[in-house]
């Protein structure tokens, strides 16, 4: 996603080709995500930059016509008796970027019927009526169609082999022996960013990759889950969501891993399982289906988007951080900004708080 999103702005202005390790766009963490737009995640600068983005999923550009990027979903963040104090800073980190309603009991019930409440379950929440789910294949399909109207090109089955600054250009050549030259090269590889940047002779920014997990199982029997809210604990514990005709539950897990093509783990499939029973009426008899992605953070859990300050042309964009989606068209003008000289595009967050030179 940051790769793409990238190069479609870029190719307003540019000539682009993204070159793709996988045979297909989107195959290991773009595709894999809970895909919620949200301000319950990450800290100020991703909330400030998800709010920036967020007139991009509302009324897509042109380029994006008959394109639906995704539906209005509610998001609930609750909290037991214990966890109140926790449920009022959440507030307060959030209300700057978004409307929040506090609801009790019988409020949550009415959105989340199996949540359980009352003595030993949650007490109060909080509610954002405009959350947006959305959707992570269309996202993709539209960046990629507005870079190939603007002239651009995507390559896929190049896994780089050596990248190498010949002069002023960087020459890349991939597994397969085919040969790619350009002033900038972008490091948008996701969990495998610093590895590029060491076979570039650049100094890594030490990502971690953490995986996360998601099942599938189903709802109540004769349940609509169609109106069924994005579900979160108060901590970084559990969320649920209806998910095509089933629902989905990760126990929000960030395990650490090399860069990888992620695979569920038995244990936190066992644990998503646990908590939602432990969290609602629900008992998950079956698991339906099962996947595991890789959320990338720098170790600032900040975003990573600027030219590498030891070598020429080396641009990052990496650290996204389960993000990804939600702060896309932003941090698609920042690179373009940071790139090309464009103005920059938001008032609220400085281009040192994302260049990779505040790891130096």
């Amino acid at each position: 996603m940051a790769g793409l999103s990238a190069a479609a702005a870029l190719s307003e202005q540019a000539r682009v080709t993204v070159l793709e390790a996988e045979e297909q766009i989107g195959y290991h963490s773009s595709g894999r995500s809970a895909t919620m737009l949200h301000y319950a995640l990450g800290n100020p600068l991703v909330r400030a930059l998800t709010l920036a983005s967020r007139p991009f999923f509302d009324q897509p550009p042109e380029s994006f016509a008959g394109i639906s990027l995704g539906r209005r979903m509610p998001v609930l963040i609750h909290a037991r008796e214990s966890e109140l104090a926790a449920l009022d800073e959440l507030n307060a980190a959030i209300a700057p970027f978004a409307t929040l309603e506090r609801v009790g009991e019988r409020e949550m019930l009415e959105l989340c019927p199996v949540l359980k409440v009352g003595d030993g379950g949650s007490v109060a929440g909080l509610v954002d009526s405009n959350g947006l789910r959305l959707d992570p294949h269309a996202l993709l399909q539209g960046y990629a169609r507005t870079l190939r109207d603007r002239g651009g090109e995507i390559v896929t089955g190049a896994r780089i082999a050596s990248l190498r600054r010949i002069g002023e250009t960087w020459q890349l050549k991939t597994e397969r022996g085919d040969r790619f030259d350009a002033p900038v090269v972008v490091n948008a590889v996701g969990a495998w960013a610093d590895r590029i940047a060491e076979l570039a002779g650049v100094r890594p920014i030490s990502l971690q990759p953490k995986r996360r997990t998601i099942i599938t199982f189903d709802g109540p029997e004769g349940a609509d889950l169609s109106n069924w809210p994005f579900t979160k604990t108060v901590s970084d514990e559990l969320y649920f969501a209806p998910e095509s005709g089933r629902l989905f539950a990760s126990p929000m897990d960030e395990v650490p891993s090399e860069p990888t093509d992620a695979q569920p783990d038995d244990y936190e499939v066992a644990l998503a399982a646990h908590r939602m029973e432990e969290r609602t009426t629900i008992k998950v008899e079956r698991v339906h289906s099962r996947w595991a992605g890789l959320r990338s953070f720098a170790p600032d859990r900040h975003p990573t988007a600027g030219f590498g300050p030891d070598a020429e042309g080396f641009f990052w964009l990496a650290g996204q951080g389960g993000f990804g989606l939600q702060t896309s068209p932003m941090m698609a003008e920042i690179a373009k900004s940071l790139i090309l000289g464009t103005p920059w595009p938001i008032a609220t967050v400085s281009p040192e708080e994302l260049g990779p030179a505040r790891f130096s």
